[in-house]
């Protein structure tokens, strides 16, 4: 339509190696033009022919990140969300595989017309389509179109499996639509021992390989580890027939959001805004972000601020690649920020708290790892490999007072030890790991409405954002979250069984937050209130009835998933015990660097012995503590300690913001 408003794109594509540094990459591209009044989209394209990363291994490409709607997908849409507050669905992840059945779906309804369906034009129209439409959907909570959508091409250039995806944005090289895509390639200077110095050689075949393939480099991003020298940078732009100002050095940095910095340093914004010729912001607009650059510096400043050192033990089965829990790390160093401590975790392989026969050696280690540490995490994983190894450093956790927290998975096993150690229930177990269980040993069952036997494995969990609802003011997890209904979203196909529940309550395993599936309709955002889910809510707000009664009340009432809506445990906390808490869900897709997930900021508070203080409104109390018993032997040094605390109180006070958040999030209360 005449005079309608055109979303331009940014094409980020990688050579050399994959894993390059792509999605930090396209996300800081994102942070620079957002933070300066643009309205930024994302797509992650991956070349595989998987419909979408439901089924993969985490050893094959880390974690599964799940969205709003359900959707499944790769995990740099989750480095999208999180560096520009922003909420995806899965339209935002193309894959080979989704694309062509796509077509052929459209094959299969005769859209073709008879006609012989190809490669080209066929899927390169349909690709372009798919962007085209999804990249005008507005993200970020208003109502307004993006200005700029980032495209990632995953995988390298050359590989075989995106010559279809650069077919299809060839056609941008056209005089009318030259001016709508710029592409950036990320690229990696190697630095190999033998020679002891850089080689770039890989680097310009990789640029060689992107122009045979019909498209130039607008920026060349050569990641390093160290500052791109001069000279290697006039010698990068003279092979690449670039100018000077084309080639971008971003090398190793303390900290991810470092690198939006190091890009706006290099006049990379700038750039984007002539090659795109992208309407200028005006300056009122600018005045009125409530987060901008100035912001993000304070926040990359903050992250290498903090001295004290709080240790997390990660207790999981996929722990020998770090990118298997990316949203947990995250999620822990956003904690961490907000609790101004400096984070380490630790990993712990689950499977050598077993104490298996013939590895002594290698399980003394692990649970030394699990002693020494301040705080316990155990996340989410399927299949019964190193389950008892997690059980048993849940227990460790309720008996030593050490914060713990569960998700997923973790929150299970939790309640599997507490079934078999406090209620005596001989062999409680999930009927994941053993399907032969008797009733009453059926800690953890399968909700029947997610049919695998019918259905396969690919889609058939509960995904999605989903409600639950607080049974009882007086919690620490309502405290921290500050609000009566959360949304987090889910990842599981087996629940704690509501029966055992009640019997559970009584000893000191409360659930405090239960949750209702809504019926699904044509809107994913739409939810259709259910008579249980109204009940459920109806129940929650009846402050005359104690928890115990509520528990017994609401698993009682609970249906069987099919006939009707089953009651689901969400949150659960321990009597007595400083921090061990868990969700079904997974907090960690929604952290934010800005706003922690409130159960992993929860952790971090205990682990460092300021969730007390927290709650009752002082400032950074721990650190008061620490600072007071060493005044009479460092007082020097204590002087300097409270100087940067008022420095690191005040950089936390300017980022204590509502910034460009989705209406309806969750912020998280500071420290007064």
């Amino acid at each position: 339509m005449p005079g309608e408003k055109r979303v331009k794109y940014i094409l980020v594509t990688g050579g050399v190696i994959s894993g390059v540094g792509k999605g930090i990459i396209s996300s800081s591209l994102g942070v620079l033009l957002k933070n300066n009044g643009y309205k930024v989209s994302a797509i992650k394209i991956d070349p595989y022919l998987n419909e979408d990363a439901g089924t993969f291994s985490p050893y094959e490409h880390g974690e599964v990140f799940v969205l709003d709607d359900g959707g499944e997908v790769d995990l740099d849409l989750g480095n999208y969300e999180r560096f520009l507050d922003i909420r995806l669905t899965r339209d935002n992840n193309i894959t080979t595989g989704k694309m062509f059945k796509h077509v052929m779906e459209r094959e299969r309804r005769g859209d073709y017309c008879g006609k012989t369906v190809q490669m080209i034009p066929h899927l390169t129209d349909a690709i372009v389509d798919w962007i085209e439409r999804v990249a005008r959907i507005p993200v970020d909570g208003t109502s307004e179109q993006p200005d700029v959508c980032i495209i990632e091409l995953g995988g390298t250039i050359g590989d075989i499996e995106g010559m279809t995806y650069l077919s299809a944005f060839e056609r941008f090289q056209r005089p009318t639509l030259k001016n709508d895509l710029m592409n950036v390639h990320v690229s990696l200077i190697l630095h190999p021992n033998a020679t002891g110095e850089p080689k770039t050689k890989p680097m310009q075949n990789s640029v060689r390989h992107l122009r045979a393939a019909g498209l130039v480099p607008d920026l060349l991003i050569c990641r390093s580890t160290e500052k791109l020298d001069p000279h290697l940078r006039e010698k990068i732009a003279g092979f690449g027939m670039m100018d000077l100002e084309q080639v971008v050095g971003v090398h190793d940095v303390s900290n991810i959001y470092k690198v939006p910095l190091l890009l706006q340093q290099q006049g990379v914004l700038e750039a984007i805004t002539q090659r795109l010729r992208l309407s200028e912001i005006s300056e009122n607009i600018r005045k009125d972000l409530k987060f901008n650059m100035n912001h993000w510096t304070n926040l990359s400043e903050l992250c290498d601020t903090f001295q004290q050192v709080v240790n997390i033990a990660l207790v999981g089965k996929y722990v020998k690649i770090a990118d298997a829990y990316a949203s947990v790390n995250k999620a822990l160093s956003h904690a961490a920020i907000h609790a101004k401590r400096k984070l380490k975790i630790t990993y712990v392989d689950s499977e050598l708290l077993e104490n298996k026969p013939g590895m002594e050696e290698q399980s003394r280690a692990a649970w030394d790892s699990v002693k020494a540490a301040d705080g316990v995490i155990v996340p989410g994983g399927f299949d019964k490999r190193g389950v008892e190894g997690m059980i048993n450093a849940a227990e460790y956790c309720r008996k030593n007072d050490v914060p713990y927290l569960g998700v997923c998975l973790g929150m299970q096993v939790a309640a599997i030890e507490f079934a078999r150690n406090v209620l005596s229930i001989d062999g409680a177990n999930s009927t994941e790991f053993n399907s032969k269980l008797h009733e009453n040993q059926q800690i953890v069952i399968d909700m029947p409405e997610h049919n695998v036997e019918e259905k396969g494995l690919g889609g058939t969990m509960r995904l999605g954002r989903r409600s639950t609802v607080f049974l009882t003011d007086e919690c620490i997890l309502h405290r921290l979250y500050g609000t009566h209904t959360v949304e987090e979203r889910h990842r599981h196909r087996y629940e704690v069984n509501p029966h055992v529940v009640p019997q559970m309550a009584r000893k000191g395993f409360l659930f405090v937050g239960m949750g209702v599936d809504e019926q699904n309709t044509d809107i994913w955002d739409v939810k259709k209130r259910t008579d249980s889910s109204a009940e459920l809510m109806q129940m929650a707000d009846q402050t005359e009835i104690d928890l115990l009664h509520k528990i017994d009340d609401l698993c009682q009432r609970g249906g069987d998933g099919v006939t009707r809506p089953a009651v689901r445990m969400e949150m659960f906390e321990m009597k007595d015990h400083p921090y061990f808490v868990g969700a079904q869900f997974h907090p960690e897709y929604l952290s934010h660097p800005l706003t922690p997930s409130p159960p992993f900021f929860g952790l971090l508070l205990a682990a460092t012995r300021q969730l007390n203080s927290y709650f009752s409104g002082s400032r950074s109390p721990a650190l008061q503590v620490v600072n007071e018993e060493e005044h009479l032997h460092h007082t020097k040094e204590n002087d300097s300690e409270e100087k940067r605390e008022d420095v690191v109180g005040a950089m936390l006070g300017k980022l204590k913001l509502e910034g460009n958040a989705v209406p309806g999030t969750q912020r998280l209360a500071s420290f007064h």
